[in-house]
């Protein structure tokens, strides 16, 4: 734009007055920015229709558009903005890209007041400089750079800016600097061991190394600031200063075994240092329990995730404890204790020829029930929609289904899928292409998955139950997954609010009761997944069976008992009822009038004669 149509436009808008400099910058090969097309080069003015004609980069080419516009909308760019550079010669700007992204972040904090901006307004340029995408991986990565570069000053805060300085300073300095002014002992710990590596090329910090090693020997005391985790990585921090200018570590005070000697809980303790000393930690265990460090390192194995996991199973068999962790596997498998990482790593490591001996017999349907047992439990812990590992591997894995139903009946094959059809820790689409896996193996699978399943009542099925009992145990299976697990979620959070949970009783107490009830609630599943119901209407009437009364006599004494045989869940010894399950019910089953058997009643052991039998339905003790 020339002077005369500028002044033309102010006097048609005198609010325009205020932005003439503005104005009198859009001049053909002049640049601007605009929100959503981006860069856009001046090709001309048309003063007949006052407007600038502007050649975007984002498609919008040739596109006219208001003078007044341009000024109050858009960022017009100064010729020696770093985005005009990059269009005119864009050469060095790329070599400072490729070659020394540090310069080029120099040169964007030159442009802004007081040479500092921050994170957001650093990603705005490059945004537009590399592009939307690229530019986060690049930043990324220069990030990392910018910490030893002398001439950046980088934020210790989100919030802070970064700042271009006026003399350059070096890391070394700075974080030496820091070390000493810092009151923080866990900011202390953490700059200490910056400076044990930065050492060896330095020999200004190696001579303050002593000074260093006192400072941070005094933090080490302050123990209300320190977690004990904190506290043992702030010893270890300290012991390898300590060796390293040849003085004696274990003449200083706190020492590393009197944390392992002090905690109550040794699996906390674990969780408060870092993963890369997980090895160090369960050496220290040894050393400092000598006697008792091959059971606390199981415990710590049982409680254990991510790479603990990994670090405790090797120490333990570096040190010949191959059997007993197979033993162990096994043993926690029965008790149901096998948790959630220890499986995702006998998973992962099933097919390692080093671990083959150790795994062996393990990957049964057994172990499959207990991973549902172990997904479904995380997913109830899970407020939100956290991914479950463990859930991922056995979905991605597509052989993993078939290796653990290998030996699998299709009794099992059956309450198992009924378990994962159960599961809460499941997408859908991913619960049905495990369903899926099943059925390819066992197509009956199929009736459960449309609910087809057959419901005649045969011992080879399930369990044979009332429909009195079935509804009671679905009644307590509803209470549970309604109002008990829910409340001991809310008591667990609530107990951990009081504090330090080493001697949080409340939220021992919390976490054992869910325990008991997430138990229970697997147990339910499998028996309410098995449960087909009788009402005893078809029970035989000539010998004995499920849903039948018998009448026996003693042979020692002649006195006349009489027993009723029901439901898996009818049991009633004080009426004399008892399940078809029981071992005195299989050795009656299928004997006739007149029959006798030798069978223990009361703890004593006597022959038995069956003197009459009848249909339970039929029988005065179904009326009374």
């Amino acid at each position: 734009m020339n002077k005369e149509a500028i002044d033309l436009l102010i006097q048609k808008q005198p609010r325009l007055k205020r932005v003439r400099t503005k104005l009198e910058a859009l001049q053909p090969g002049s640049y601007v920015v605009h929100r959503s097309w981006g860069v856009g080069c001046i090709q001309d003015y048309d003063a007949q229709q006052n407007r600038l004609i502007i050649d975007f980069e984002q498609g919008n080419q040739g596109h006219a558009m208001a003078p007044e516009f341009c000024v109050e909308r858009m960022e017009i760019l100064e010729e020696n903005d770093l985005l005009v550079r990059y269009r005119k010669e864009p050469a060095p700007i790329d070599e400072m890209i490729k070659k020394r992204p540090t310069a080029l972040i120099a040169e964007i904090l030159s442009r802004f007041p007081e040479k500092s901006a921050s994170n957001t307004e650093i990603e705005a340029v490059l945004s537009r400089l590399i592009g939307p995408t690229k530019f986060r991986k690049w930043w990324n990565a220069t990030k990392k750079q910018l910490v030893k570069d002398p001439d950046i000053a980088v934020p210790g805060k989100k919030t802070d800016p970064y700042v271009l300085r006026e003399e350059p300073v070096k890391a070394e300095d700075e974080i030496l600097e820091d070390f000493f002014e810092t009151k923080a002992p866990k900011k202390k710990i953490n700059l200490a061991g910056k400076l044990i590596d930065m050492s060896v090329e330095h020999k200004d910090i190696e001579q303050a190394l002593p000074d260093i090693l006192r400072e941070l020997t005094g933090s080490l005391a302050e123990t209300k600031q320190l977690n004990p985790g904190e506290r043992l990585y702030g010893i270890w921090v300290r012991n390898d200063l300590a060796r390293f200018i040849h003085a004696d570590p274990e003449s200083l005070e706190p020492t590393s075994k009197s944390i392992i000697v002090a905690s109550n809980d040794l699996s906390q303790l674990a969780e408060q240092i870092p993963a890369t000393h997980y090895k160090r930690y369960i050496d220290l265990i040894e050393r400092s329990l000598p006697d008792s460090w091959d059971r606390v390192v199981f415990d710590l194995l049982k409680n254990s995730s991510g790479k603990l996991t990994a670090e405790s199973i090797n120490y333990l068999l570096e040190r010949g404890y191959e059997e007993d962790l197979g033993n162990t596997f096994k043993r926690w498998l029965v008790e149901q204790n096998l948790k959630a990482p220890v499986l995702t790593w006998i998973l992962k490591n099933r097919q390692s020829k080093k671990y083959a001996k150790m795994l062996d017999g393990l990957m049964t349907p057994r172990l499959l029930n207990a991973i549902f047992f172990a997904i479904d439990y995380e997913a109830l812990q899970n407020a939100g929609t956290r991914r479950i590992p463990l859930a991922e591997l056995l979905n991605d894995d597509q052989e993993l289904i078939g290796d653990l139903l290998a030996t699998a009946p299709a009794e099992t094959a059956h309450d198992l899928a009924q378990t994962l059809i159960l599961n809460q820790g499941f997408e859908d689409l991913s619960k049905k292409s495990l369903l899926a896996r099943f059925i390819k193996l066992f197509p009956s699978v199929q009736q459960i998955v449309d609910g087809d399943a057959p419901t005649a009542p045969s011992a080879d099925e399930g369990l044979i139950v009332s429909k009195p009992s079935l509804a009671a145990r679905k009644r307590e299976y509803e209470e549970l997954i309604q109002q008990k697990i829910p409340q001991n979620k809310l008591d667990i959070a609530e107990a951990r609010a009081h504090g330090d949970l080493r001697e949080n009783a409340e939220y021992k107490m919390a976490r054992q009761e869910q325990d008991i009830l997430l138990a229970r609630k697997a147990e339910l599943e499998i028996d309410i997944n098995r449960a087909r119901t009788t009402d005893f209407s078809d029970a035989p009437d000539s010998s004995v069976g499920i849903g039948t009364v018998v009448e026996l006599e003693q042979g020692s004494s002649g006195n006349v008992v009489t027993y009723a045989i029901l439901g898996a869940w009818d049991g009633d010894p004080e009426k004399n009822i008892v399940s078809y399950q029981t071992p005195l019910a299989k050795a009656l089953i299928g004997k006739q009038p007149g029959e006798s058997v030798e069978i223990e009643v009361d703890s004593h052991r006597d022959t038995w004669k069956i003197r009459s039998i009848a249909r339970w339905i039929e029988s005065p003790m179904a009326l009374a």
